[in-house]
């Protein structure tokens, strides 16, 4: 995917996801937010699969371990969903983590437990350049 399209898209999922926080209002689940915005990318002609199983390699050696990304985008670009007061760098370390095991280059961590989408919105890349 040429940076072109990763930047389109950027704009596609920020606008998503600040319709879906006007629509519901902060205070719900995180899989509410989840579901939303996944209908909302849908309606946009947007490829969005949820809760997508990505499993954890140790040394080339597949585990009986699994992770769960809450939304992939399009194939490339990860989002993690969260509802909470404060996001903490463990959040942070989180998306970092699911953007190199997946080996995806763009990553969104979006709060919606805030009065301004905005303040709860953070992008996240991983080697975005080198291609």
């Amino acid at each position: 995917m040429k940076k072109e399209e990763y930047n389109r898209l950027s704009k596609e999922i920020l606008d998503s996801a600040i319709t879906v926080h006007k629509e519901m209002g902060p205070g719900l689940l995180e899989s509410v937010y989840e579901y939303c915005l996944i209908s909302e990318l849908r309606s946009r002609g947007i490829k969005a699969e949820g809760q997508v199983y990505l499993p954890l390699y140790y040394k080339g050696v597949e585990l009986d371990k699994d992770f769960r990304i809450n939304i992939i985008v399009e194939d490339e670009i990860v989002i993690e969903v969260k509802a909470k007061d404060v996001l903490l760098p463990v959040h942070e370390a989180q998306i970092i983590s699911y953007l190199k095991l997946a080996d995806k280059r763009l990553g969104f961590l979006i709060n919606f437990n805030v009065s301004l989408l905005k303040d709860g919105f953070r992008r996240f890349v991983n080697n975005f350049f080198r291609y």
